[in-house]
């Protein structure tokens, strides 16, 4: 096999662990990596996932049969322009890792029209609260959505190179025009994360006159604002540049919420039970139980009782599996149980792991 030269500008999370999983189906590839930050790039070197690294990059950029941009959108778009500038390989394959792909799409057909490369969007669907060099997994995308957007400068061999070259990363792959990229993910991906944010300021505020709030903010409140917690600057990125699409959910969705105000003023017992089945129904047909989404995981729920070790006796059951992470739900039960809600990387390991605690214990086990 011909020996490639990848270049990943970004080596976070997500660049880092594109580049692990290129090292897994491709070992004998020279990897090469850009990040501002010495930490990453320390970091990129000590563990092995890039061969060289810099904080220049057009340094190694002229090397790269691939180059792989990495970084937040705006420093993607500019990126594209600086390449646009530089003497680059006949043929190079440009691509980047962003979440919203329109804008990025359009810049790079305007920046590197009429050269002698290739270019195609992409934006792997998976994530971690985990951030930095040190957080790089090689089994992040496993059974991910990892979606390309193809434009103008895509050749009829440009995925298929990609998809050799991303093997290891196990991920699913599908291409999807870049405005319909974003307007999908406004509504499961980006506005999910405006409505968590929201109902965590809601709630803090309504905690200064009830301060029970926060204590018995548990189960489905903290289900639902997880992913408040994650990194602002990003999230500000991605709505400012697909804003059409998130401020049409934004109204959608206070239409919605005005007609169950209206329901329950009017007190209509038989049409907000119908809102709550439909809801019920419709998540029931809905695959949001497979993995293919940002911060995606496979999880089960085991009924424990309150008893010394019966934590580390499933823990011992699941010895060799990829937890993802354990949480313990007691808050605000009644009962003499637990819930232990333990996240998996697949679904083989979800699947294993209600097996052998159904097998080996009398606990009761749901899959979601």
């Amino acid at each position: 096999m011909t020996q490639k030269n990848i270049y990943i500008a970004g080596l976070g999370l997500i660049g880092g662990s594109i580049a692990l999983g290129i090292r897994r189906a491709h070992p004998d590839y020279h990897i090469l990596g850009y990040n501002r930050s010495d930490l990453s790039r320390n970091v990129a070197l000590e563990r092995g996932i890039v061969d060289k690294a810099t904080d220049n990059f057009a340094e190694f950029a002229g090397l790269a049969d691939v180059i792989i941009l990495a970084v937040p959108i705006k420093q993607t778009i500019d990126f594209l322009q600086q390449l646009a500038e530089l003497d680059l390989k006949e043929n190079v394959i440009i691509t980047d890792a962003g979440s919203t792909k329109l804008e990025i799409v359009q810049a790079a057909e305007k920046f590197l029209s009429g050269k002698p490369v290739q270019f195609v969007g992409s934006h792997p669907m998976a994530g971690s609260h985990k951030s930095g060099a040190i957080a790089a997994d090689a089994t992040l995308f496993e059974n991910a959505y990892y979606i390309f957007t193809p434009t103008s400068l895509t050749k009829e061999t440009t995925i298929s190179e990609l998809r050799d070259l991303l093997a290891g990363l196990k991920a699913k792959y599908i291409e999807i025009d870049a405005k319909e990229h974003d307007q999908v993910t406004s509504q499961i991906s980006h506005f999910p994360h405006i409505l968590a944010s929201a109902l965590m300021e809601q709630a803090a505020d309504y905690a200064d006159q009830h301060d029970l709030t926060n204590r018995f903010a548990a189960g489905g409140f903290r289900d639902m604002t997880r992913i408040a917690e994650s990194e602002p600057g990003m999230w500000t990125s991605i709505l400012l540049t697909n804003p059409t699409a998130v401020l049409e959910r934004i109204e959608d969705f206070k239409r919605r919420l005005d007609k169950v105000a209206e329901l329950i003023s009017q007190r209509k017992e038989e049409d907000i039970w119908e809102f709550f089945d439909l809801g019920r129904q419709k998540r029931k047909e809905m695959k949001i139980h497979k993995r293919g989404g940002v911060d995606s995981s496979f999880n089960i729920f085991v009924d424990v009782p309150d008893e010394e070790d019966v934590i580390l006796h499933i823990l011992e059951l699941l010895r060799g599996t990829s937890l993802v992470n354990v949480h313990i739900n007691e808050e605000n039960r009644e009962d003499i149980n637990g819930i232990l809600q333990i996240s998996f990387k697949n679904q083989k390991d979800q699947q294993h792991a209600e097996k052998v605690i159904t097998e080996n214990t009398n606990y009761k086990v749901i899959i979601a």
